[in-house]
Parts: structure tokens; C-alpha cells; sequence
């Protein structure tokens, strides 16, 4: 399984290109159906994929944790993928491997059925989920793609799978000592598919005073960009008139943040307008991958002290 996992050094080119590379897995056949649904997780954010070890069951956990284990001496809840999702997995067939994943520095294992390949995607070919999808899958999958062979893939959105499973994000008390601008003039704009981070962001701003702009994804955020800056041409003025800082997530459908970060730093339009990338991709590698397109900072997702004190610095 280690062939899995390629040389980072390559993954780096990948920045501005509007391309990424999922490890593509199952969690399971339901009773019923004809074939096991199919997910994706960015290999960004797998350390390793290994067979299922000995799981030491836990007190007080939700039911799709199915344990903790010690993984090189540091202890990881493990969460049951099928049992999340509520899969009817057929027959007895149980969870035999383990993806170690790392979001927002937090660490985890993923138990699931089987480990595909990695494919490199276009974030062109990967589109927001369809209404009747998102509703039957209750906002847990921020993306879709159609891969030949593979059929339809979905793009999970882990950081609900831990809100709701670990409780990373329910903690009030990460609030606790952000400092208010009080100043609804000052404007930021930012892009995230993922519900769950839209609203953490939402929070750091009311809690700043300042004023929001929410899209859900990179080629929203763009077409609102373009639409802003339209309008402040006809009245004449500068979009740094209207627009303080952008907020951008990295993993997006259709545009990554990325690309939307190299768009904005090579227009005129937006020049002097700061771009924060925020994202659980918060390996320093990623991190230079978002200077690399320009980003004057990157912020680990559901930091919002850190994320406050970054918007702080960078509009004065």
C-alpha cells in the first residue's frame, strides 16, 4: 500500500494548475444495490493507508467510533466510514483497512472496505453535487466527478465527519478572546465547499464586527469578484474601495483556491487586496505551495483566533 503514496515534490507542481489527486476508496456494497459507492480523499491528507490494527474501544464515544489506537505512540480515534454514513453494508463483510488522515493538524484513521488507486483530477471535471445528492447525503459530499472505468466518484467532506463524530468544531470556548474591529466597512469575501467551515468562518467575522461575503466555491467566488469589481468601475472606484481581504479554501469543485488566488494576484483589479489561504491542508508543504500562487498567508482551518489575528494584520 505504500506504492500508494507518491513523491510530495511532484504533488508541489500542482499548485496553480487547477489540478489534484485523490485516493480513491469504498466503504462498502449495500444491501441492495449493484455496486459499492465510491469516495475520494485528497492524498494531501492521508499520511498512510495500512490494514486494520487492534482497536481499543472507548467509553462515551459516538457509534462510528469504533475505538482509539496508538499509532507510533500517538493515540488516534478510529471512525467507522459505513457506520457514519449509516451503509447497510451486505452480508458480514467488515472494515479491513485503514487510512491515517491529517486534517487541520488533527489525526485520525478512517476504517473502510477497500483502497483503490490515485487520480489526478481536473478541478474543471469535479462539480458541486447535484440538489437530490446533497439531500439524500445530508451535506456530506462537497463534490463530485465522473472517472472512466470508476463511474461516479464523491469528494467526502471530512471536516463534517469530525464535527459531528470527534466535535473539533463545537467548542465555543475557540472563540474566547477575539478581539472585535467593530468596523462593518471593512469587507471580507470568502470561498469554502464545505458547510461546516462557511460557518466557523461566518462566526470569526460577526465576532470581528466586519461584514461577509460567503460563495461556495473558487468559480463563485471569481464570477463575484468580476461582478464587484464591474460595479465598482461604474462608480468610480477601486475594488481596495470596496473589498478589505479574501478568505479561500484550497480543495474546491470547479476552482481550486489555488488558482483562484493566482487569478486574483495577476489582475490589476485587485491589487493590494491581501488573499488568505485557509485550509485543513496545513502540512508546510502546502503552505508553500500557497506562496507560491501569492497568498500573503495561510491559516489551518478552525483556528479562528489565528484566522482573526491574520485579518487583523494584514488590513491595518
Amino acid at each position: 500500500m505504500s506504492t500508494l503514496m507518491k513523491s510530495i515534490d511532484e504533488r508541489t507542481k500542482l499548485a496553480g494548475t487547477n489540478k489534484m489527486e485523490i485516493l480513491l476508496f469504498s466503504i462498502g456494497k449495500e444491501v441492495g444495490e449493484e455496486h459499492a459507492e465510491i469516495y475520494g480523499i485528497n492524498v494531501f491528507k492521508v499520511r498512510e493507508v495500512m490494514h486494520k490494527p487492534q482497536i481499543t474501544k472507548a467509553p462515551d464515544m459516538p457509534d462510528s467510533v469504533e475505538g482509539m489506537v496508538s499509532l507510533r505512540g500517538i493515540t488516534i480515534p478510529v471512525i467507522n466510514l459505513a457506520k457514519y454514513c449509516k451503509v447497510n453494508v451486505e452480508g458480514d463483510r467488515k472494515p479491513s483497512i485503514m487510512i491515517i488522515t491529517e486534517y487541520n493538524k488533527n489525526v485520525q484513521g478512517f476504517l473502510v472496505e477497500s483502497v483503490d488507486n490515485i487520480e489526478r483530477l481536473n478541478w474543471d471535471d469535479v462539480k458541486a453535487p447535484p440538489p437530490m445528492m446533497d439531500s439524500q447525503k445530508g451535506g456530506l459530499v462537497t463534490a463530485v466527478t465522473d472517472i472512466t472505468d470508476k463511474g461516479l466518484v464523491m469528494i467526502m467532506d471530512v471536516e463534517k465527519v469530525l464535527a459531528e463524530t470527534a466535535g473539533f468544531y463545537d467548542d465555543d470556548s475557540v472563540f474566547q478572546g477575539m478581539p472585535s474591529i467593530n468596523d462593518k466597512s471593512v469587507t471580507v469575501l470568502y470561498a469554502d465547499d464545505s458547510g461546516v467551515a462557511r460557518k466557523q468562518v461566518k462566526q470569526t467575522i460577526e465576532k470581528l464586527g466586519i461584514t461577509g461575503i460567503s460563495c461556495i466555491n473558487g468559480k463563485k467566488a471569481w464570477e463575484k469578484l468580476n461582478d464587484m469589481a464591474d460595479k465598482a468601475t461604474a462608480e468610480g472606484k477601486t475594488m481596495k474601495d470596496v473589498l478589505s481581504i479574501i478568505v479561500t479554501d484550497v480543495e474546491m469543485p470547479e476552482m481550486d483556491g489555488y488558482v483562484l488566488t493566482k487569478n486574483i494576484k495577476t489582475d490589476e483589479r485587485f491589487k493590494g487586496i491581501p488573499v488568505i489561504m485557509h485550509s485543513s491542508l496545513s502540512a508546510e508543504t502546502n503552505t508553500a505551495m500557497g506562496k507560491k500562487v501569492g497568498a500573503d498567508a495561510y491559516v489551518a482551518k478552525f483556528q479562528p483566533l489565528e484566522l482573526a489575528d491574520t485579518i487583523i494584520k494584514l488590513i491595518g
